[in-house]
């Protein structure tokens, strides 16, 4: 093993260990790691791999839209209604299993990240009546555990106490390419106006929180972001 190896290793130890001696919030979750950003800023690949180092809970609040979304294609519930979106929101809460993603007794994993649920799942996230239902299944989620959450207005509105907050972003070029090594049966121009037409359905909900620490992951790799946000979970930690 190298040495800088077994050093991140040892810092990975006593970071646990500075967690574990923090006393509870409130008696809730004793940190949470509210991270943010738009499509293709890399915060699924940052969330998973931070919580992943640090022995956290992962939460991915973009799945649990893109569940109800499935539902409401499924129950031809109309995108536009928002009332019924919260109704059905409320009357099947998501689940998550280890990795897997459950609403209305189905195992939706797989299905929601196609590209049909890409289009809408904005048009059904911007509903106030649907967001005020997945606020508060998000915050019953993150109850008692420390947890990476990840979304896009999470620092802001779902747990604006977070202990650690960060806004990812990238370039619109480095988004694009990214979101097209995910889906490479999309062509670039149509990937690159999915992204356009996205950003601005979800202006309102991308506003980083004041004390966010933003990060440009354009031209750093995975290990220099996790590595960033790490420091700031220590120095919380040893606060």
């Amino acid at each position: 093993m190298s040495k800088r190896r077994e050093d991140r290793r040892d810092a990975r130890g006593l970071l646990c260990l500075l967690v574990e001696l923090l006393p509870p919030k409130g008696g809730k979750g004793r940190l949470i790691v509210a991270i943010d950003g738009p499509a293709g800023s890399g915060k699924s690949t940052v969330a998973r791999g931070l919580a992943d180092r640090l022995g956290f809970r992962y939460l991915d609040t973009g799945a649990m839209y893109r569940a109800l979304t499935w539902l409401a294609l499924e129950e031809d519930v109309g995108l536009d209604d928002g009332a019924a979106l919260g109704a059905l929101a409320a009357a099947h809460p998501v689940v998550f299993e280890g990795d897997r993603v459950w609403i209305h007794g189905d195992d939706v994993t797989e299905a929601i990240r196609g590209t049909s649920i890409d289009r809408v799942v904005s048009t059904v996230a911007r509903h106030p009546e649907v967001r005020a239902i997945m606020r508060d299944r998000q915050r019953e989620l993150a109850e008692g555990d420390d947890a990476v959450i990840e979304g896009r207005d999470i620092g802001t509105v779902v747990c604006p106490h977070a202990e650690v907050k960060v806004y990812l972003v990238a370039d619109p070029v480095e988004r694009a390419r990214r979101r097209q090594a995910e889906h490479p049966e999309i062509g670039a121009e149509a990937l690159a106006t999915d992204l356009r037409l996205r950003d601005e359905r979800d202006a309102a909900q991308m506003q980083p929180a004041p004390d966010a620490e933003k990060i440009d992951t354009t031209r750093l790799e995975i290990d220099e972001v996790l590595d960033r946000i790490e420091r700031l979970v220590e120095s919380r930690a040893r606060a």
